[in-house]
C-alpha cells in the first residue's frame, strides 16, 4: 500500500510542479495589478507540493516527529508572510512565493536524506529569515551604504583571509571557521559584500581609475580564495566582477580582456592544483576511474539515469549513494526520486527568480541599486549553473551548493540575505512609482 502510494505521488508532484512553473511564468508578463490570482495559486500549488512530500515520508517512516516537523514548517511560513504583509506592503509577492517553494522542497528532500540535517536546517531558516526581515527596512532608512564601498572591501578580504590562516579543511579546500558553538563558511556572505564594495566603487566612478580599484581589490579577493582552494567561489567572484563592470562601463573590450584572463587562470589552476586535475580528469572521462576519482559523477549520474522523467518515489531509490548529496549533488536527489521532469521545473523556478532579480534591476533608478542588484543576480544564476552543470557532467564538479535548496546553514544564510536585498530594492523603487 505505502508503495502505491509513492508512485502515485510521484505523478501528482509532477504535475503541480509543472502547473507552479506554468503559474509563475504567467505572473511575469501581468501588470501588478493583475498578480494577486497568481499568488494565490502559486501558495496553493507550494502548499500542496510540500504537505504530499511530508506526508510520503511520515507514510513510509511512521514516525510522529515529521507530522510535528512539518506542521512546524506551514506555522512558521504562514506566520512569515503574514508578518511580511504588515511591515510591508509592497514587497515583490512572487518572488517570495518562489523563495518559499524552493526552502519547501529543500525541507522535504533533506528530511528524506538525513531528518537531523533538515531539523538544523529549519531552525537556520527560522533565524535567517528574522533578521533579514530588517533588511528591506535598513535600506529604505540609510542611503548610505554606497558610502562604505572600502569597508565592505576590506571586511571580505579579512574573513577570507582569517580562513586561509585558521580555516578548517573540507575536501582539500579551506572552507570554514569552527567557532565552537556553530560553523561558519565566510565565503557566503563575502559574496554580498563583494558585490557591495563593486557596485559603490564603480557607482561613484566608471573610468579607468574605479574600473583599476575595483580590479585590485577583486583580484586579492580571488587569490586568497585560490591559495584556500576554494576555486568555485573564486570563479563566481571572477564572473560577478566582469558582469558588473561590464554593466556599469557598457565597455565590451573589459569583458573580452576578462574572458581571455580567467581562461588563462583556470589553465595555470589546473597545472598547479591535483585536485582541479582530479576534477577535470572525472568530467572528462570519470568511468576508468569509477572506483576512486569518478566515483561522485559517476553516482550522481547513475542517480539521475535511474530516476528518468518521473522519478523512482521518495524512499525509492539510493541517493546517498552520491558523495555529499545533500550539498554539491542535491540536484541528483531530486532526479532520482522525484524525476529529471521535476527537476527541470526547478530549475525553471531558478530561472523565474533570476529573471525577476533583472527586472527589478532594470527598473531601477538609483545606479547603486541597479548595480548591486544586477550583480546580486549573476551570482545567484552562475551558482545554479555551476551546481546543475557539474552534477550533470556539463562542466567539471566546482563543489558550489544549490542556493536555498542544498543543506549548508552559511549558504542558507547568505542567499535569504540576498532575496531580502532584492526586496528592499523593489520596495524602494515601487513606492516612489
Amino acid at each position: 500500500m505505502v508503495r502505491l502510494l509513492i508512485i502515485i505521488s510521484r505523478y501528482i508532484l509532477v504535475l503541480l510542479s509543472a502547473l507552479f512553473s506554468f503559474v509563475s511564468f504567467k505572473s511575469l508578463k501581468d501588470s501588478n495589478k493583475n498578480q494577486y490570482r497568481y499568488v494565490i495559486l502559486q501558495r496553493i500549488l507550494m502548499y500542496l507540493i510540500h504537505f504530499i512530500m511530508f506526508a510520503i515520508i511520515y507514510v513510509y517512516s511512521e514516525k510522529t516527529d515529521i507530522i510535528f516537523f512539518y506542521l512546524g514548517q506551514v506555522f512558521y511560513f504562514v506566520l512569515f508572510n503574514i508578518v511580511a504583509n504588515k511591515v510591508y506592503k509592497r514587497y515583490h509577492k512572487p518572488l517570495m512565493n518562489l523563495m518559499i517553494f524552493m526552502l519547501m522542497v529543500s525541507f522535504g528532500i533533506i528530511t528524506r536524506l538525513s531528518y537531523t540535517r533538515a531539523v538544523r536546517q529549519f531552525y537556520i531558516c527560522v533565524f535567517a529569515t528574522v533578521i533579514a526581515m530588517s533588511m528591506p527596512k535598513i535600506m529604505e532608512k540609510s542611503k548610505k551604504i554606497r558610502n562604505y564601498s572600502y569597508i565592505f572591501g576590506v571586511l571580505g578580504i579579512g574573513a577570507l583571509a582569517l580562513v586561509y590562516v585558521i580555516g578548517n579543511v573540507t575536501l582539500g579546500a579551506k572552507l570554514s571557521l569552527d567557532l565552537h558553538f556553530i560553523t561558519i563558511q565566510p565565503s557566503e556572505f563575502v559574496k554580498i559584500s563583494f558585490v557591495l564594495f563593486l557596485s559603490g566603487i564603480l557607482y561613484k566612478s566608471k573610468t579607468i581609475k574605479g574600473v583599476l580599484i575595483s580590479g585590485i581589490f577583486a583580484a586579492i579577493h580571488v587569490l586568497i580564495l585560490v591559495v584556500s582552494k576554494d576555486l568555485g567561489t573564486a570563479l563566481i567572484l571572477c564572473v560577478v566582477y566582469l558582469f558588473i563592470v561590464y554593466m556599469a562601463t557598457g565597455k565590451k573590450i573589459y569583458l573580452i580582456g576578462g574572458l581571455f584572463a580567467g581562461s588563462a587562470a583556470s589553465l595555470v589552476a589546473y597545472k598547479l592544483f591535483s585536485h582541479v586535475k582530479v576534477r577535470v580528469e572525472a568530467w572528462i572521462n570519470p568511468w576508468p576511474i569509477i572506483d576512486d576519482k569518478g566515483y561522485q559523477i559517476t553516482q550522481s549520474l547513475f542517480a539521475i539515469g535511474t530516476g528518468g522523467l518521473f522519478g523512482s518515489g521518495l524512499f525509492m531509490g539510493l541517493p546517498n549513494s552520491v558523495p555529499v548529496v545533500e550539498q554539491d549533488f542535491i540536484i541528483s536527489a531530486i532526479c532520482e526520486e522525484l524525476g529529471s521532469f521535476f527537476s527541470i521545473c526547478i530549475v525553471l523556478m531558478s530561472m523565474c527568480i533570476f529573471i525577476i532579480s533583472i527586472r527589478i534591476a532594470l527598473n531601477c533608478k538609483d545606479e547603486f541599486y541597479k548595480l548591486t542588484t544586477s550583480a546580486l543576480a549573476c551570482t545567484y544564476g552562475f551558482q545554479i549553473f555551476l551546481t546543475v552543470g557539474g552534477a550533470i557532467k556539463l562542466i567539471p564538479s566546482t563543489g558550489v551548493t544549490y542556493p536555498l535548496l542544498s543543506y549548508g546553514g552559511s549558504s542558507l544564510l547568505s542567499t535569504i540575505a540576498i532575496f531580502m536585498i532584492l526586496q528592499g530594492v523593489y520596495i524602494n523603487e515601487t513606492k516612489h512609482n
